[in-house]
């Protein structure tokens, strides 16, 4: 029937490209996604982690935390009468540490979560200390409404105005007494479907357990009046404090270093979700014969001019190296850029990109009568009082994508054309997933976004990884092959059919 496939079919090319994402920062985690928003304007998303060092925290950022927790708790209001002093536990960092290692953006594991409390915290981009995110789960207290003795009958009423209060609720838990926190740089983290580079992951276990449904957090009263016998009427800044003697900050082992040495950005295969099968070692697995070396993003020097390098090509996305802060050539305009600018150094100056490089989108813009001198972020541009073509910068989204996912529902053809978010395919899609695969070189719009990219050799269903699409104008026909495991369909337009067809890289 011509209805039936009349639909179909834009046409798509992937082409392969190397790791960047965009930069955010949050305070954490399951079901926050609400107050994410008020921490993004600080900066601009379950794969396999980094090497670890011995230690999971250094001792000043343990000190940091823990201080925090117990200046933070003494001060409540309406002020707590049972309020116990926080130590820090080695164990409880331990089983921090191991979490923080797997690199997922939720709580976990889930044998444990009823024997701990948690609280995430993640970001990337600039540097922030860990108390950042303890701050943040602390600033929940305007969102929450303490549970009066008058009102809990026969339970206390759970009161939050928020889309979240259990950080909060948690670091003040009265009888939470300990803690142990771990902190791990997370490479290609996936927060809510997006890829975050380098992500900076904190995890704070709590113990005993808080957040009992129906409990309030505390009890209500003058401070320590209410504290367990053990305390034997111990009271230090308004929480119940045992003065055995002992040092109650924690010391860590000679022999281990505080450092967590971060390493350079690497290919890595994602950590594999339980419902995604992982070959055994002796499964003849088809590994990519072809490996598509043409790229849609376009590497350039720092001193690259949009105007030279953007002929008759595609010119909106590009890849800097590091270094360009000191090396980038000359930059004309603000907000707008002259074509003759040098692309990095424009990308420098917007605050897209910093001196570690990374990727960047550009629009063209048209003619500007005039372009505007500033510094910016490092780089001083310069003005200029006469009309010429122009272009802006910006991120390049990334987003992860399942293995059934098509262009035609992610990256519908528009014109003029444009670039879609850089995707992130999981691993496995050859095993996982029977999805339709249209063409060869160029897709039909209906395809498997990633089981196009493993037969046109751009990632391997084994570790999955980063592609480029880019949706174009329809074509007459697409060519059937047998390709890296996978074999395309083909099809040609017939007289009077007037659906679109495929092709794809």
């Amino acid at each position: 029937m011509k209805v039936a496939v009349q639909d179909l079919l834009k046409a798509v090319a992937l082409l392969l490209i190397t790791q960047t994402v965009v930069s955010m920062v949050i305070p954490n985690a399951t079901q926050l996604e609400d107050m994410l928003e008020k921490y993004l304007d600080m900066n601009e998303s379950s794969w396999r982690p980094n090497s670890r060092g011995k230690r999971a925290i250094s001792q000043s950022d343990m000190q940091l935390i823990l201080d925090l927790h117990n200046n933070l708790r003494g001060q409540v209001h309406p002020p707590a009468s049972n309020m116990e002093y926080m130590v820090w536990d080695t164990e409880l960092e331990r089983s921090a540490e191991d979490w923080a290692h797997t690199c997922l953006w939720e709580h976990g594991p889930s044998h444990l979560l009823t024997q701990i409390g948690q609280n995430l915290g993640a970001h990337w981009g600039r540097d922030r200390p860990p108390t950042f995110h303890v701050q943040a789960w602390y600033d929940e207290v305007r969102d929450y409404s303490f549970p009066y003795v008058q009102e809990c009958n026969p339970h206390c009423p759970y009161r939050c105005s928020g889309p979240v209060c259990t950080h909060y609720t948690q670091l003040v838990w009265a009888t939470s007494n300990r803690i142990g926190c771990a902190i791990n740089v997370c490479y290609n983290m996936n927060v809510w479907g997006m890829i975050w580079a380098k992500a900076v992951y904190l995890v704070c276990n709590y113990s005993p357990p808080g957040n009992w449904w129906g409990h309030a957090p505390y009890k209500y009263g003058s401070p320590c009046t209410a504290c367990p016998a053990s305390y034997g009427g111990g009271c230090r800044n308004n929480l119940c404090y045992k003065d055995d003697g002992m040092d109650r900050h924690y010391v860590p082992e000679t022999e281990e270093t505080n450092y967590i040495e971060p390493e350079a950005p690497r290919a890595q295969e994602p950590r594999p979700r339980a419902q995604s099968p992982t070959p055994s070692p002796n499964e003849n697995v088809e590994r990519n014969e072809v490996i598509n070396t043409e790229q849609m993003s376009q590497q350039v020097s720092c001193d690259t001019k949009l105007r030279d390098q953007c002929k008759g090509t595609t010119c909106n996305r590009y890849e800097c190296p590091p270094g360009c802060l000191y090396t980038s050539g000359k930059v004309i305009g603000s907000s707008y850029y002259d074509m003759q600018s040098s692309v990095c150094g424009a990308g420098i100056h917007a605050g897209i990109i910093d001196n570690d490089g990374g990727w960047l989108d550009i629009t063209r813009q048209g003619r500007k009568d005039n372009f505007t001198k500033s510094y910016k972020n490092g780089i001083q541009t310069h003005g200029k009082n006469q009309s010429a073509n122009a272009f802006t910068v910006s991120k390049v989204p990334v987003k992860a994508v399942t293995c059934e996912t098509t262009v035609a529902q992610f990256c519908p053809f528009k014109k003029p054309i444009r670039h879609c978010p850089r995707l992130y395919c999981p691993r496995n899609c050859l095993l996982d997933s029977y999805a339709r695969v249209i063409g060869t070189r160029y897709y039909s719009d209906k395809t498997s976004i990633c089981r196009a990219a493993i037969h046109a050799g751009v990632i391997q269903s084994v570790s999955g990884g980063y592609l480029d699409v880019m949706p174009v104008d329809r074509r007459r026909q697409y060519r059937g092959t047998y390709q890296n495991g996978i074999s395309s369909e083909r099809y040609q337009k017939k007289p009077g059919n007037k659906r679109f067809c495929f092709v794809g890289y």
